[in-house]
């Protein structure tokens, strides 16, 4: 088991593979001139990376939280990790309806965690 806590884990290793994969499915796009088959066997091997953190995120994380917990967490890591790429990596604004739009995601992930 981890040296972390059960609940900081779990969200550390997600936040860890969404970066991976978030240049896996996206990162290509800056280098459109690079043949697609080029692309898809580095965004392949750039997935590997991910999944070693994923699944023992998700094994760990069931630990603390259940699953649709670790996928609500993952699926905010994955908007917040996204928005920071999207803005930094390939230079694409960010606008008011894209932010209302996550406010609204995060209002979900509020209610999903919720013990009503």
């Amino acid at each position: 088991m981890p040296a972390l806590p059960s609940t900081l884990t779990p969200i550390l290793l997600l936040a860890a593979s969404n970066i991976f994969m978030t240049f896996a499915w996206y990162g290509h796009l800056k280098h459109k001139s690079a043949p697609l088959i080029v692309a898809i066997l580095v965004s392949w091997g750039i997935a590997l990376f991910e999944y070693c953190l994923a699944v023992p995120a998700n094994r760990y994380g069931s630990a603390a939280y259940s699953t649709v917990e670790l996928k609500t967490i993952q699926e905010v890591i994955t908007l917040t990790v996204f928005v920071g790429f999207s803005v930094l990596w390939l230079k694409e604004p960010l606008s008011w309806n894209h932010l209302v739009g996550f406010a609204f995601i995060a209002l979900g992930a509020f209610f999903i965690f919720q013990k009503w």
